[in-house]
């Protein structure tokens, strides 16, 4: 028998995607939430830039949540959603199904999800996407 070997986002890790987010962010002129998660979803890190919404830490939260869970971005749930299929709002645990929310993969496992909210969607994924690359995992 083999044992299996899980990664997992370390506090360096988290650090560095936030810092990459924020930076990325910043540039752009962005005042977003940005949340990251680990693989079942549990708050690892969060930063709420200045003059982000109130709301937006929430937002941010449930997309990472809902990416990491869902193993996919968030944006599929809202396309799911928007081409008809209003049953998906009941899914359990997935609340923040906009786009916004991006999934961490490693040798093709989950292992956490950056969940962006504050400005429009697409940018909010493109924060989040920022802050994954600067792990350079691929």
């Amino acid at each position: 028998m083999f044992m299996k070997t899980k990664y997992f986002l370390t506090a360096e890790d988290v650090k560095l995607i936030i810092k990459s987010s924020e930076s990325y962010s910043l540039d752009k002129r962005l005042n977003v939430s940005i949340s990251v998660v680990d693989d079942g979803g549990h708050l690892l890190g969060m930063l709420r830039l200045d003059g982000a919404p109130s709301i937006s830490s929430y937002i941010s939260l449930s997309k990472a949540k809902t990416s990491a869970l869902g193993r996919r971005e968030s944006l599929v749930y809202e396309e799911i959603i928007n081409s008809g299929r209003f049953s998906f709002l009941s899914a359990p645990l997935l609340e923040g199904m906009l786009e916004g929310g991006v999934p961490i993969v490693i040798e093709n496992n989950i292992i956490g999800a950056v969940g962006v909210s504050g400005a429009k969607s697409s940018e909010d994924a493109d924060v989040a996407k920022a802050g994954i690359s600067a792990l350079k995992l691929i």
